[in-house]
């Protein structure tokens, strides 16, 4: 039976200072590489919207949708996949999964319909999902309780680099090539990331103990792994409620020139990748310090980029800020879940990986209400605000849960002192 919630979160949020910092394995740089091609896909959109609404003959909040059909794929897909496959070889669930991502972006580079390009969106997220919940439990499993912050900023990091990179190399393709290549450079990436998942990976061995879905599902019983759900769709929904309309907001409120729009988002993904590289590094030790500070920020960077939009530089700036409060915060979401989650690993990945998604859900949809509200493009930047908000709220809650059952946890009986000692990871 799992551990209880202070147990695992006493043991799993104190790394030893003995320990030295771990070497990341060759095997977590390319689960990163791999995710560079999911990333770019999940965010490309962004820059995407006006060449997809105008083909499709939609409106731009109803483009908007694609990004949330590809979140709800994820959300859905995410536990519905860890639970398919749990008892699945991990190398070969992710050479499958990782093929059927790169299938999807084909299917909507040659989508003729909205309809079709929304159902190739929800596919590729399925995929998606799966292959985050998989990968992120076999990089947790190669490293040290210690260096799970650190494990989880270098997948991330992948993200990173495509908002970086990727994403607005998609908005100069679908600016001068046609929307649909930036699909196919996608499918280009995915079938690189097969070959380094082939070739790379190494064969990671099943539990000598078969996992069983009862036990992973019990840690859905557990306050703090609910309250980290909370915060991660909070934290996540609240950056990308404005950022999926940053195109917009650029060209029609900021005055910026469509060809800005490329050059921000990759502003947006520098700032993503110093956001990771910093949060990784300091999560391990000051994980609810990173929490608490990061969504603070995105909080205050969302309310001036409300106030400030109609003003191109202030814009630009604060686009790069929200990259830094965003991504410095993922790798403490990301690593808190496995603390609290430690019992069932697989879940504990693919339930992050619906948290995020259930914010990049809620966050588009929001945005795009409140824009046909007639509330205009600067809107979603206070309605995302109102969540981040809302998010530090719950991380407060969280915190102080935590210290009341760490507490309880060192002021124990000498067996209690062992069963933290041994509490699973």
């Amino acid at each position: 039976m799992p551990s209880s919630s202070a147990e695992r979160t006493t043991s799993a949020t104190t790394p030893s200072p003995s320990i030295p910092p771990t070497r990341m394995p060759l095997a977590v740089y390319i689960l990163g590489l791999s995710v560079f091609a999911l990333g770019t896909s999940e965010f490309m959109l962004s820059g995407l919207l006006p060449p997809i609404a105008e083909d499709m003959g939609v409106s731009i909040p109803r483009a908007g949708l694609l990004i949330s059909a590809f979140a709800i794929g994820m959300v859905v897909g995410a536990p519905l996949l860890a639970v398919a496959t749990l008892r699945l070889p991990r190398k070969t669930t992710l050479v499958a999964l990782i093929t059927v991502f790169g299938l999807g972006q084909i299917a909507g580079a040659l989508a003729p319909n909205y309809a079709v390009l929304f159902a190739s969106r929800v596919v590729s997220a399925l995929a998606c999902a799966g292959f985050w919940a998989v990968g992120a439990a076999v990089a947790i499993a190669m490293v040290p309780v210690g260096s799970r912050a650190r494990a989880m900023a270098v997948m991330i990091g992948g993200l990173s680099i495509a908002n970086v990179l990727g994403v607005p190399a998609g908005a100069f393709l679908g600016e001068h090539l046609g929307w649909r290549s930036a699909f196919w450079a996608v499918g280009a990436a995915s079938a690189i990331a097969l070959v380094g998942v082939v070739t790379r990976i190494p064969h990671i061995p099943l539990p000598a103990t078969r996992p069983r879905l009862q036990r992973e599902l019990a840690i859905y019983r557990d306050r703090q792994v609910l309250l980290s759900i909370t915060i991660t769709a909070l934290a996540a929904g609240g950056v990308f409620c404005a950022f999926s309309y940053l195109a917009p907001l650029l060209t029609d409120v900021s005055g910026l020139d469509e060809s800005w729009v490329s050059a921000v988002l990759a502003l947006f993904g520098i700032g993503a990748l110093v956001g990771t590289t910093i949060g990784g590094r300091v999560a391990d030790a000051h994980l609810f310090g990173v929490l608490l500070s990061g969504i603070a920020a995105s909080t205050v960077f969302l309310i001036a980029l409300a106030v400030f939009a109609s003003s191109p530089v202030v814009t630009v700036l604060l686009a790069f800020l929200l990259g830094v409060s965003a991504f410095y915060t993922a790798p403490a979401l990301n690593a808190r879940m496995f603390n609290v989650a430690g019992a069932a690993p697989t879940l504990a990945g693919a339930t992050t990986t619906a948290a995020f998604n259930l914010g990049n859900t809620g966050g588009p949809w929001l945005g795009g209400t409140v824009i046909d509200a007639g509330l205009g493009y600067a809107s979603p930047a206070w309605a995302g605000a109102a969540m981040t908000a809302l998010g530090l709220a719950t991380a407060a809650v969280a915190l102080k849960l935590h210290k009341s059952t760490s507490r309880v946890v060192t002021s124990g009986t000498p067996r209690q002192q062992e069963q933290k000692a041994d509490a699973p990871c």
